[in-house]
């Protein structure tokens, strides 16, 4: 019942959010508009002199208001709750979720473009809205999607470029040094050297942003056949969309994992620019390092424990309560087993996030898509149980702020039953994803001329001197 009380609270809060201002429904106009032009190149050349000057008489009229106070403990508390960057592509509320370009998950299923009808939606659609605010139509869409493929050839030496690592180095490791093999193709990097005039960063931004998107399946799936599958590379099918096509190159051509890998790069895509890989990648191209420079760096943060990594963190300790408890593991064997955890000094991964309140909306469409396609899965069962059972723990525990599922909760077990059971390079699977909304703000990062990144730092001394000033004022 929890699980639809949080649906319950969502639907409420998506109905207030449609009666806000005035100013809130002419920008959803604005992404609901669709054109007839095919290419998204000249959509944005069309738009981005608009939205400079938007950003000019923003700064002009409203430079000065102040945005809200800031405390010690949001300095020595990891900056959570700041407000310090632009990112137009995607916003977080607390306990609504994300939004894509103002549009909410479900909205984003039932608006953009699928493979086939009543589909979840092709990531080159998201790739679109993202980009340019605007839900494109399934033509506009099928043409990103060829783009894409004439775009997807890399160069052999790539790959034995990655033949020459440590094949039990982490995949994550590997995808890594991979984009920076890639970036010996930069054409800002190109373009910059030559001398290009700022007002044209963001078109070369624009190629090697669109030619990174296109290239990481191919390197992402070649990395997986060499650790996993003896070597056997698959080569990319001639036709399909850009997520089933990373599906048919992993070595699977079921059409549900094509379905999954459509959502799963759909969701994990963007999550505003406050968290770690999308801020890495923000802070690195403001000084104007190319975008595979940029994303490199992203990635790196995306393989830490407490970002991209824990979603396969969340399959190795649902397979630990499997192995010691059962499949058909009670619920107070579970109570169990996660108070087990905890005491240990561990968390139960999968749960809490840093900014969400609510359950996340991509574990609630994950497990739509299960329902549908999978529900008498064990472990999709066993996540079920969970949900149930984990809340009410970590809420009776008092330290969780939010005690709810978030994204890597679910994405796990999806993939486990379609036979992507390597959980080690499910991070990955999120850094292919990632590509797609970090790409797209870093070229209207260029494109609006955002400045060199530089924030205020102090030191404890500093912070016990000024707060000793301040009670005493």
């Amino acid at each position: 019942m929890a699980f639809f009380r949080s649906l319950s609270a969502l639907s409420r809060l998506r109905s207030r959010s449609a009666q806000q201002s005035s100013l809130g429904n002419s920008v959803r106009w604005l992404q609901m508009e669709s054109s007839s032009d095919l290419d998204l190149h000249s959509q944005l050349k069309e738009m981005i002199p608009e939205q400079q000057e938007r950003l000019k008489k923003l700064k002009a009229e409203h430079g000065k208001v102040q945005l809200g106070n800031f405390t010690t403990d949001m300095v020595l508390g990891g900056m959570r709750g700041m407000i310090g960057l632009l990112w137009e592509t995607s916003l977080l509320d607390p306990d609504e979720g994300i939004r894509f370009r103002g549009l909410s998950i479900p909205e984003c299923q039932k608006v953009l473009p699928a493979a086939k009808p009543g589909g979840e939606p092709l990531p080159e659609g998201l790739l679109w809205l993202l980009l340019t605010g605007k839900v494109p139509n399934k033509a506009q869409v099928d043409a990103l999607s060829a783009e894409l493929r004439d775009r997807a050839q890399v160069p052999d030496k790539l790959y034995k470029f990655i033949d020459g690592l440590d094949v039990t180095a982490h995949p994550m490791t590997q995808l890594t040094a991979g984009v920076m093999f890639l970036q010996v193709q930069s054409e800002f990097q190109k373009a910059y050297a030559k001398g290009i005039h700022k007002s044209k960063y963001w078109e070369t931004a624009y190629e090697d942003s669109l030619n990174l998107i296109a290239r990481l399946p191919a390197l992402a799936a070649y990395i997986y056949r060499r650790i996993y599958k003896e070597g056997q590379f698959i080569p990319m099918h001639d036709s399909l969309d850009y997520g089933g096509n990373f599906a048919h190159m992993l070595g699977f051509d079921n059409p549900k994992m094509h379905e999954l890998m459509r959502l799963y790069l759909t969701i994990h895509s963007d999550h505003e620019g406050g968290n770690v890989s999308a801020h890495t990648a923000h802070l690195v191209a403001s000084a104007l390092s190319d975008p595979y420079l940029s994303f490199a760096a992203a990635l790196n943060g995306l393989a830490g424990p407490l970002h991209g990594l824990a979603n396969q963190e969340v399959l190795l300790w649902i397979k630990s309560v499997v192995d010691e408890c059962g499949e058909n593991v009670s619920t107070e064997q579970l109570k169990e087993y996660i108070w087990k955890t905890l005491n240990s000094g561990k968390v139960v991964p999968g749960y809490g996030h840093g900014v969400l309140r609510q359950t996340d909306p991509r574990y609630t469409c994950q497990r739509e898509f299960a329902l549908k396609h999978l529900p008498d899965d064990p472990l999709f069962q066993l996540v079920s149980k969970l949900y149930e059972v984990v809340p009410p723990i970590l809420t009776e525990l008092g330290k969780v702020k939010n005690p709810w599922p978030n994204v890597d909760a679910h994405s796990g077990v999806l993939l486990n039953h379609f036979g992507l059971t390597e959980a080690r390079y499910y991070t990955v699977l999120f850094g292919v994803s990632r590509s797609i909304g970090i790409c797209s703000q870093l070229i209207w990062d260029r494109a609006l001329g955002l400045p060199l990144e530089r924030p205020k730092s102090v030191t404890m001394e500093w912070l016990e001197n000024y707060c000793r000033k301040a009670a005493t004022s």
